[in-house]
């Protein structure tokens, strides 16, 4: 166990000293049994403004055209944000971050999207990287 916690710590240094250009917080997305709830409080509470709603997804926008997603156990889809909130680096080449990703040894989840890659950190929390 130690060994594969040294063997993590060291992909994962390797991956920041790899110089990966983040840019920013670029998306944020939670997947909850409270879905309803959390997106009342999205809206009426932080006052976000939706711009999108179908059944078990509803999206919100921020500020500054960035958006936080709720989705509902329902929802077919994101079944691996499975440990909280899901925060998204903004990067300025997103081929190029997830090739360092690859290198370093994280754990990517599933294909990349078109502006989108999810990966596993070190903490055993889902994160992903987002286009800028």
């Amino acid at each position: 166990m130690a060994i594969a916690a040294q063997v993590t710590r060291t992909a994962w240094r390797v991956a920041i000293l790899a110089g990966m250009d983040v840019t920013g917080l670029g998306w944020c997305g939670t997947r909850t049994e409270h879905d309803q709830q959390l997106a009342r409080f999205y809206e009426h509470v932080l006052g976000l403004r939706p711009v999108h709603s179908e059944p078990g997804l509803r999206v919100f926008e921020l500020p500054d055209g960035r958006h936080v997603e709720v989705f509902g156990p329902q929802f077919q889809g994101r079944e691996h944000f499975d440990s909280g909130p899901v925060v998204g680096f903004a990067v300025r080449d997103l081929p190029a971050a997830v090739q360092e990703l690859r290198d370093a040894g994280i754990e990517l989840l599933g294909e990349p999207g078109p502006t989108w890659q999810h990966f596993r950190g070190p903490d055993g929390n889902v994160y992903e990287l987002v286009a800028s």
